[in-house]
Protein backbone atom coordinates (compact mmCIF):
# COMPACT_ATOMS: atom_id res chain seq x y z
CA UNK A 1 0.00 0.00 0.00
CA UNK A 2 2.34 2.43 0.72
CA UNK A 3 4.41 2.03 -2.56
CA UNK A 4 1.11 2.42 -4.53
CA UNK A 5 0.96 5.61 -2.32
CA UNK A 6 4.12 6.87 -3.47
CA UNK A 7 3.88 5.99 -7.52
CA UNK A 8 0.06 7.86 -7.23
CA UNK A 9 1.88 10.55 -5.49
CA UNK A 10 4.91 10.68 -8.16
CA UNK A 11 1.79 10.56 -10.80
CA UNK A 12 -0.03 13.32 -9.37
CA UNK A 13 3.37 15.71 -9.36
CA UNK A 14 3.79 14.84 -13.01
CA UNK A 15 0.42 15.36 -14.47
CA UNK A 16 -0.22 18.26 -16.53
CA UNK A 17 0.11 22.06 -14.78
CA UNK A 18 -0.87 25.46 -15.68
CA UNK A 19 1.28 27.17 -17.37
CA UNK A 20 1.71 29.58 -14.65
CA UNK A 21 2.35 26.90 -12.54
CA UNK A 22 5.38 25.32 -14.12
CA UNK A 23 6.44 28.79 -15.00
CA UNK A 24 6.51 29.66 -10.98
CA UNK A 25 8.10 26.38 -10.71
CA UNK A 26 10.70 27.08 -12.61
CA UNK A 27 11.53 30.40 -11.38
CA UNK A 28 12.09 28.62 -7.99
CA UNK A 29 14.17 26.25 -8.84
CA UNK A 30 15.90 26.51 -12.23
CA UNK A 31 18.87 29.25 -12.59
CA UNK A 32 17.86 32.81 -14.50
CA UNK A 33 17.18 31.50 -18.10
CA UNK A 34 17.79 34.37 -21.40
CA UNK A 35 14.90 35.90 -21.67
CA UNK A 36 12.01 37.12 -21.65
CA UNK A 37 10.86 35.28 -25.28
CA UNK A 38 7.59 36.24 -24.54
CA UNK A 39 5.77 38.19 -22.18
CA UNK A 40 3.35 36.01 -21.81
CA UNK A 41 5.23 32.07 -21.75
CA UNK A 42 3.99 29.08 -23.41
CA UNK A 43 3.89 25.91 -22.34
CA UNK A 44 4.81 22.87 -25.16
CA UNK A 45 4.02 19.34 -24.28
CA UNK A 46 3.73 17.72 -27.58
CA UNK A 47 5.57 18.13 -30.86
CA UNK A 48 5.48 16.47 -34.43
CA UNK A 49 7.38 17.05 -37.21
CA UNK A 50 7.18 20.66 -38.00
CA UNK A 51 4.26 21.87 -35.38
CA UNK A 52 4.17 21.87 -31.70
CA UNK A 53 1.01 21.33 -28.89
CA UNK A 54 0.36 23.07 -25.81
CA UNK A 55 -0.95 21.72 -22.56
CA UNK A 56 -4.61 22.89 -24.04
CA UNK A 57 -3.89 21.22 -27.42
CA UNK A 58 -3.31 24.47 -29.15
CA UNK A 59 -1.61 23.52 -32.39
CA UNK A 60 1.55 25.53 -33.26
CA UNK A 61 3.92 25.98 -36.50
CA UNK A 62 7.26 25.88 -35.10
CA UNK A 63 9.34 28.80 -36.93
CA UNK A 64 12.26 28.42 -34.85
CA UNK A 65 13.25 24.21 -34.33
CA UNK A 66 14.39 24.07 -31.16
CA UNK A 67 17.42 27.58 -31.83
CA UNK A 68 17.80 25.67 -35.17
CA UNK A 69 18.11 21.99 -33.70
CA UNK A 70 15.23 20.07 -34.56
CA UNK A 71 16.37 19.42 -38.45
CA UNK A 72 13.95 16.60 -39.91
CA UNK A 73 11.06 17.12 -37.71
CA UNK A 74 9.81 16.52 -33.85
CA UNK A 75 9.62 13.09 -33.17
CA UNK A 76 10.12 11.58 -36.48
CA UNK A 77 9.03 8.33 -36.50
CA UNK A 78 12.02 6.84 -37.83
CA UNK A 79 14.54 8.93 -35.77
CA UNK A 80 12.30 7.37 -32.65
CA UNK A 81 12.66 3.88 -34.12
CA UNK A 82 16.16 3.76 -34.02
CA UNK A 83 16.61 5.45 -30.97
CA UNK A 84 14.61 2.76 -29.42
CA UNK A 85 16.41 0.02 -30.68
CA UNK A 86 19.56 1.07 -29.35
CA UNK A 87 18.04 1.65 -25.81
CA UNK A 88 16.78 -1.86 -25.75
CA UNK A 89 20.37 -3.43 -26.45
CA UNK A 90 22.70 -1.10 -23.93
CA UNK A 91 21.93 2.79 -23.56
CA UNK A 92 25.74 3.85 -22.25
CA UNK A 93 28.83 2.64 -23.14
CA UNK A 94 31.76 4.49 -22.58
CA UNK A 95 34.25 5.49 -25.58
CA UNK A 96 37.03 2.96 -24.43
CA UNK A 97 34.94 -0.11 -25.27
CA UNK A 98 34.31 -0.25 -29.00
CA UNK A 99 30.78 -0.28 -30.53
CA UNK A 100 30.07 -0.19 -34.35
CA UNK A 101 28.09 2.22 -34.68
CA UNK A 102 30.69 4.82 -33.85
CA UNK A 103 33.08 4.26 -36.64
CA UNK A 104 30.35 3.70 -38.46
CA UNK A 105 28.65 7.09 -38.26
CA UNK A 106 31.75 9.46 -38.39
CA UNK A 107 32.63 7.50 -41.76
CA UNK A 108 29.66 8.92 -42.93
CA UNK A 109 29.79 12.59 -41.41
CA UNK A 110 33.22 12.86 -42.63
CA UNK A 111 32.42 12.04 -46.28
CA UNK A 112 29.40 14.76 -46.10
CA UNK A 113 31.77 17.26 -44.38
CA UNK A 114 34.65 16.43 -47.07
CA UNK A 115 32.64 18.14 -50.04
CA UNK A 116 33.86 21.27 -47.99
CA UNK A 117 37.40 20.11 -47.72
CA UNK A 118 38.31 16.54 -48.97
CA UNK A 119 41.03 16.59 -46.38
CA UNK A 120 38.37 16.26 -43.64
CA UNK A 121 39.11 12.53 -42.09
CA UNK A 122 39.55 12.70 -38.31
CA UNK A 123 36.35 13.61 -35.69
CA UNK A 124 35.67 14.21 -32.64
CA UNK A 125 32.02 13.59 -30.04
CA UNK A 126 30.83 16.19 -27.57
CA UNK A 127 27.59 16.90 -25.71
CA UNK A 128 27.37 20.63 -27.30
CA UNK A 129 28.47 23.35 -29.57
CA UNK A 130 30.31 24.90 -26.63
CA UNK A 131 32.41 21.80 -25.90
CA UNK A 132 33.01 21.43 -29.86
CA UNK A 133 34.08 24.67 -30.21
CA UNK A 134 36.29 24.49 -26.73
CA UNK A 135 38.19 21.53 -28.60
CA UNK A 136 38.43 23.33 -31.54
CA UNK A 137 40.22 26.34 -29.68
CA UNK A 138 42.54 23.69 -27.58
CA UNK A 139 43.40 21.65 -30.52
CA UNK A 140 44.23 25.06 -32.40
CA UNK A 141 46.37 25.91 -29.88
CA UNK A 142 48.19 22.18 -29.91
CA UNK A 143 48.70 22.67 -33.49
CA UNK A 144 49.84 26.49 -33.87
CA UNK A 145 51.82 27.01 -30.69
CA UNK A 146 50.15 30.13 -30.79
CA UNK A 147 47.21 31.28 -28.06
CA UNK A 148 45.99 34.37 -29.84
CA UNK A 149 42.54 34.23 -31.48
CA UNK A 150 40.50 36.04 -33.68
CA UNK A 151 36.50 36.32 -33.61
CA UNK A 152 34.04 38.42 -35.15
CA UNK A 153 31.82 41.03 -33.80
CA UNK A 154 28.27 40.08 -33.03
CA UNK A 155 29.57 36.25 -33.21
CA UNK A 156 28.64 33.95 -30.83
CA UNK A 157 30.11 30.46 -29.79
CA UNK A 158 29.38 29.07 -26.66
CA UNK A 159 29.04 29.46 -22.74
CA UNK A 160 32.50 27.95 -21.34
CA UNK A 161 34.61 30.15 -20.63
CA UNK A 162 36.49 29.73 -24.09
CA UNK A 163 33.50 30.23 -26.22
CA UNK A 164 32.05 33.46 -23.77
CA UNK A 165 35.49 34.88 -24.34
CA UNK A 166 35.00 34.25 -28.46
CA UNK A 167 31.62 35.50 -28.60
CA UNK A 168 31.47 39.20 -29.91
CA UNK A 169 28.28 40.47 -28.31
CA UNK A 170 28.38 42.54 -24.56
CA UNK A 171 25.07 40.81 -23.35
CA UNK A 172 26.70 37.44 -24.00
CA UNK A 173 29.56 38.01 -22.22
CA UNK A 174 30.29 37.17 -18.74
CA UNK A 175 32.70 37.19 -15.72
CA UNK A 176 34.92 38.44 -17.43
CA UNK A 177 38.55 38.53 -17.29
CA UNK A 178 38.60 34.93 -19.32
CA UNK A 179 42.24 34.69 -19.51
CA UNK A 180 42.25 33.87 -23.33
CA UNK A 181 43.66 36.01 -25.71
CA UNK A 182 40.83 37.09 -27.99
CA UNK A 183 40.79 39.99 -30.59
CA UNK A 184 37.82 40.99 -32.30
CA UNK A 185 37.01 41.96 -36.42
CA UNK A 186 34.22 44.06 -38.12
CA UNK A 187 31.64 41.61 -39.02
CA UNK A 188 30.31 42.16 -43.15
CA UNK A 189 27.20 43.39 -41.41
CA UNK A 190 25.85 45.10 -45.04
CA UNK A 191 22.90 46.44 -43.87
CA UNK A 192 24.86 48.52 -41.13
CA UNK A 193 26.75 49.50 -43.40
CA UNK A 194 30.38 47.09 -42.56
CA UNK A 195 30.84 46.20 -46.43
CA UNK A 196 33.53 43.52 -47.14
CA UNK A 197 36.31 45.77 -48.50
CA UNK A 198 36.45 47.34 -45.44
CA UNK A 199 35.95 44.43 -43.17
CA UNK A 200 38.55 42.47 -44.53
CA UNK A 201 41.06 45.81 -43.85
CA UNK A 202 39.55 45.31 -40.26
CA UNK A 203 40.88 42.17 -39.87
CA UNK A 204 44.27 42.90 -41.23
CA UNK A 205 44.43 45.39 -39.14
CA UNK A 206 43.39 43.26 -36.40
CA UNK A 207 45.91 40.94 -36.96
CA UNK A 208 48.48 43.33 -36.95
CA UNK A 209 48.18 45.71 -34.16
CA UNK A 210 45.80 43.49 -31.63
CA UNK A 211 47.57 40.17 -31.92
CA UNK A 212 51.95 39.01 -32.55
CA UNK A 213 51.05 38.74 -35.91
CA UNK A 214 50.57 35.34 -36.00
CA UNK A 215 47.58 33.72 -34.75
CA UNK A 216 46.04 30.24 -33.67
CA UNK A 217 42.89 30.47 -35.44
CA UNK A 218 39.88 32.70 -37.13
CA UNK A 219 36.94 31.62 -35.51
CA UNK A 220 33.35 32.74 -37.88
CA UNK A 221 30.00 31.23 -37.94
CA UNK A 222 28.71 31.23 -41.65
CA UNK A 223 25.92 33.04 -41.09
CA UNK A 224 25.57 34.12 -37.23
CA UNK A 225 22.89 32.80 -35.37
CA UNK A 226 22.35 34.42 -32.55
CA UNK A 227 24.00 37.88 -33.37
CA UNK A 228 21.38 38.37 -35.79
CA UNK A 229 21.29 36.17 -39.57
CA UNK A 230 24.25 38.58 -40.38
CA UNK A 231 24.58 37.02 -44.13
CA UNK A 232 28.49 37.95 -45.59
CA UNK A 233 29.05 38.89 -49.23
CA UNK A 234 30.48 36.65 -51.75
CA UNK A 235 33.85 37.99 -51.27
CA UNK A 236 34.34 37.99 -47.46
CA UNK A 237 35.15 34.84 -46.24
CA UNK A 238 37.50 33.95 -49.19
CA UNK A 239 39.51 36.77 -48.44
CA UNK A 240 39.08 36.58 -45.00
CA UNK A 241 40.82 32.92 -45.51
CA UNK A 242 43.81 34.16 -47.08
CA UNK A 243 44.66 36.60 -44.07
CA UNK A 244 44.13 34.24 -41.90
CA UNK A 245 46.42 31.35 -43.67
CA UNK A 246 48.94 34.33 -44.07
CA UNK A 247 48.89 34.43 -40.22
CA UNK A 248 49.35 31.00 -39.77
CA UNK A 249 46.07 30.18 -38.07
CA UNK A 250 43.29 27.74 -38.75
CA UNK A 251 39.99 28.87 -40.37
CA UNK A 252 37.56 27.32 -37.49
CA UNK A 253 33.45 27.39 -39.35
CA UNK A 254 31.20 27.02 -36.50
CA UNK A 255 28.63 25.36 -38.41
CA UNK A 256 26.57 24.69 -35.05
CA UNK A 257 23.37 25.99 -37.07
CA UNK A 258 24.69 26.42 -40.59
CA UNK A 259 25.55 22.91 -40.79
CA UNK A 260 23.81 20.01 -41.55
CA UNK A 261 21.91 21.61 -44.92
CA UNK A 262 20.62 24.36 -43.15
CA UNK A 263 21.32 26.86 -45.73
CA UNK A 264 19.98 24.60 -48.48
CA UNK A 265 22.05 21.76 -50.60
CA UNK A 266 25.24 21.89 -49.16
CA UNK A 267 25.89 20.27 -45.70
CA UNK A 268 27.93 23.12 -44.21
CA UNK A 269 27.37 27.05 -44.50
CA UNK A 270 30.52 27.87 -45.46
CA UNK A 271 30.42 26.01 -48.77
CA UNK A 272 28.76 28.88 -50.29
CA UNK A 273 31.52 31.16 -49.93
CA UNK A 274 33.87 28.59 -51.14
CA UNK A 275 36.03 28.41 -48.53
CA UNK A 276 37.59 24.82 -47.22
CA UNK A 277 37.53 25.20 -43.66
CA UNK A 278 40.92 23.68 -41.22
CA UNK A 279 38.18 22.37 -39.04
CA UNK A 280 34.85 22.73 -38.53
CA UNK A 281 32.33 22.26 -35.60
CA UNK A 282 29.10 21.05 -35.19
CA UNK A 283 26.25 20.41 -33.36
CA UNK A 284 22.11 21.15 -33.18
CA UNK A 285 20.87 19.39 -36.38
CA UNK A 286 22.96 16.40 -36.23
CA UNK A 287 20.78 14.88 -33.91
CA UNK A 288 17.52 16.43 -34.05
CA UNK A 289 17.67 17.50 -30.67
CA UNK A 290 19.38 14.92 -29.21
CA UNK A 291 22.60 16.43 -27.66
CA UNK A 292 25.48 16.14 -29.90
CA UNK A 293 28.29 18.24 -30.93
CA UNK A 294 31.74 17.51 -32.95
CA UNK A 295 35.13 18.34 -34.47
CA UNK A 296 35.70 17.38 -37.84
CA UNK A 297 39.57 18.19 -39.03
CA UNK A 298 42.10 17.04 -40.71
CA UNK A 299 44.66 14.21 -39.88
CA UNK A 300 47.65 16.75 -40.31
CA UNK A 301 46.18 19.06 -37.52
CA UNK A 302 44.32 16.47 -35.23
CA UNK A 303 48.13 14.78 -34.58
CA UNK A 304 48.47 17.62 -32.82
CA UNK A 305 46.44 16.03 -30.05
CA UNK A 306 48.46 13.14 -29.78
CA UNK A 307 50.25 11.90 -26.35
CA UNK A 308 47.54 14.57 -24.77
CA UNK A 309 44.72 12.60 -22.61
CA UNK A 310 41.39 13.73 -24.04
CA UNK A 311 38.22 12.49 -23.43
CA UNK A 312 34.57 13.04 -22.78
CA UNK A 313 31.86 10.88 -20.58
CA UNK A 314 28.92 10.92 -23.11
CA UNK A 315 30.49 11.81 -26.52
CA UNK A 316 29.96 9.38 -29.41
CA UNK A 317 27.67 6.94 -27.23
CA UNK A 318 25.44 4.42 -29.34
CA UNK A 319 22.54 6.46 -28.72
CA UNK A 320 23.68 9.13 -29.70
CA UNK A 321 25.01 7.42 -32.55
CA UNK A 322 21.99 6.36 -33.47
CA UNK A 323 20.39 9.37 -32.93
CA UNK A 324 22.52 11.31 -35.68
CA UNK A 325 22.53 8.28 -37.83
CA UNK A 326 18.90 8.66 -38.50
CA UNK A 327 18.89 11.93 -39.14
CA UNK A 328 21.19 11.34 -42.43
CA UNK A 329 18.61 8.24 -43.08
CA UNK A 330 15.58 10.76 -43.20
CA UNK A 331 17.72 13.82 -45.00
CA UNK A 332 18.46 11.08 -47.94
CA UNK A 333 14.92 9.67 -47.99
CA UNK A 334 12.72 12.73 -47.90
CA UNK A 335 15.19 14.87 -49.93
CA UNK A 336 14.99 17.71 -46.94
CA UNK A 337 18.21 19.51 -48.53
CA UNK A 338 16.20 20.10 -51.66
CA UNK A 339 13.30 20.82 -49.73
CA UNK A 340 15.41 23.37 -47.43
CA UNK A 341 16.78 25.06 -50.50
CA UNK A 342 13.25 25.23 -52.47
CA UNK A 343 10.94 26.56 -49.69
CA UNK A 344 13.42 28.57 -48.12
CA UNK A 345 13.76 30.32 -51.40
CA UNK A 346 10.05 30.79 -51.96
CA UNK A 347 10.17 31.74 -48.17
CA UNK A 348 12.74 34.09 -48.24
CA UNK A 349 11.15 35.95 -51.73
CA UNK A 350 7.72 36.16 -49.58
CA UNK A 351 9.30 37.85 -46.83
CA UNK A 352 11.49 40.26 -48.79
CA UNK A 353 7.75 41.21 -50.53
CA UNK A 354 6.67 41.98 -47.33
CA UNK A 355 9.71 44.11 -46.07
CA UNK A 356 8.36 46.35 -49.40
CA UNK A 357 5.19 47.20 -48.00
CA UNK A 358 5.88 47.34 -44.04
CA UNK A 359 7.63 50.48 -42.37
CA UNK A 360 9.17 48.32 -40.03
CA UNK A 361 10.66 45.72 -42.10
CA UNK A 362 14.65 47.11 -42.72
CA UNK A 363 15.96 43.78 -44.21
CA UNK A 364 15.68 40.30 -44.31
CA UNK A 365 18.58 38.15 -44.84
CA UNK A 366 20.37 34.69 -44.85
CA UNK A 367 19.99 31.30 -46.84
CA UNK A 368 17.59 28.45 -47.04
CA UNK A 369 15.82 28.41 -43.86
CA UNK A 370 18.07 30.18 -41.62
CA UNK A 371 16.73 33.93 -41.75
CA UNK A 372 16.78 36.77 -40.10
CA UNK A 373 14.25 40.00 -40.31
CA UNK A 374 15.74 42.85 -38.99
CA UNK A 375 12.73 45.67 -37.53
CA UNK A 376 13.78 49.02 -37.12
CA UNK A 377 11.94 52.22 -35.90
CA UNK A 378 11.94 53.71 -39.22
CA UNK A 379 13.88 52.33 -42.45
CA UNK A 380 15.57 55.93 -42.90
CA UNK A 381 17.70 55.86 -39.55
CA UNK A 382 17.71 52.13 -39.32
CA UNK A 383 17.18 52.32 -35.38
CA UNK A 384 16.47 49.17 -34.24
CA UNK A 385 13.00 48.91 -32.36
CA UNK A 386 13.51 45.53 -30.14
CA UNK A 387 10.25 46.54 -28.39
CA UNK A 388 8.12 45.48 -31.59
CA UNK A 389 10.09 42.41 -32.11
CA UNK A 390 9.04 41.54 -28.24
CA UNK A 391 5.29 42.53 -29.77
CA UNK A 392 5.75 40.47 -33.05
CA UNK A 393 7.10 37.51 -31.04
CA UNK A 394 3.66 37.61 -28.40
CA UNK A 395 1.18 38.40 -31.34
CA UNK A 396 2.09 35.42 -33.49
CA UNK A 397 2.58 33.09 -30.90
CA UNK A 398 -1.35 34.26 -30.15
CA UNK A 399 -1.86 33.24 -33.66
CA UNK A 400 0.01 30.05 -33.42
CA UNK A 401 3.50 30.67 -35.37
CA UNK A 402 6.42 30.33 -32.88
CA UNK A 403 9.80 31.78 -34.16
CA UNK A 404 12.62 33.44 -31.90
CA UNK A 405 14.48 36.74 -31.50
CA UNK A 406 18.24 38.09 -31.61
CA UNK A 407 20.71 40.10 -32.82
CA UNK A 408 23.22 42.79 -30.48
CA UNK A 409 19.83 44.65 -30.10
CA UNK A 410 17.35 42.04 -29.72
CA UNK A 411 15.73 43.67 -32.77
CA UNK A 412 16.01 40.77 -35.67
CA UNK A 413 13.25 37.80 -35.96
CA UNK A 414 15.27 34.18 -36.20
CA UNK A 415 13.12 32.23 -38.39
CA UNK A 416 14.67 28.68 -38.60
CA UNK A 417 11.65 25.89 -38.81
CA UNK A 418 12.48 22.38 -39.47
CA UNK A 419 13.34 21.38 -42.16
CA UNK A 420 10.23 19.53 -43.55
CA UNK A 421 8.60 22.88 -43.65
CA UNK A 422 5.78 23.24 -46.56
CA UNK A 423 5.51 25.92 -48.91
CA UNK A 424 1.93 25.67 -47.19
CA UNK A 425 3.87 26.25 -43.95
CA UNK A 426 5.92 29.02 -45.12
CA UNK A 427 2.58 30.68 -46.59
CA UNK A 428 0.97 30.71 -43.42
CA UNK A 429 4.54 31.69 -41.48
CA UNK A 430 4.24 34.76 -43.65
CA UNK A 431 0.53 36.07 -43.05
CA UNK A 432 0.60 35.49 -39.21
CA UNK A 433 4.17 37.70 -39.46
CA UNK A 434 2.03 40.21 -41.44
CA UNK A 435 -0.74 40.24 -39.28
CA UNK A 436 1.37 40.43 -36.34
CA UNK A 437 3.63 43.75 -37.39
CA UNK A 438 0.24 45.52 -38.46
CA UNK A 439 -1.29 44.55 -34.91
Amino acid sequence: MRRSVVLEKEQEALSPRSTEEVAALRAKHILPLPGPMYTRPVQIVRGRLQYLYDEKGKKYLDGFAGVATVSIGHCHPHWLKKIQEQMREYFHAPALYLHPSLGLYAQRLLKLAQTANPELDMCFFTNSGSEANELAALIAKNFTGSQEFVALRHSYHGRTLMTMALTGQSNWRQSTPYGQSVSFAEANYVYRGYRWKECLDDLQQTIRCATPGRIAAFYAEPINGVGGVITPEPEYFPGAYEIVKKAGGLFIADEVQTGVYRTGNDFLGIQKWGVRPDVVTMAKGLANGYPIGCVLTTREIAQAMNGKLHYNTFGGGPVQMAAAGAVFDVMEKENLPKNAHEVGTYLIAKLKKLAEKDPHVGEVRGMGLMIGVELVKDKKNKEPAPELALKVLDSTKDRGLLIGKGGLSGNVLRIKPPLCITKKDADFLVEVLEESLRA
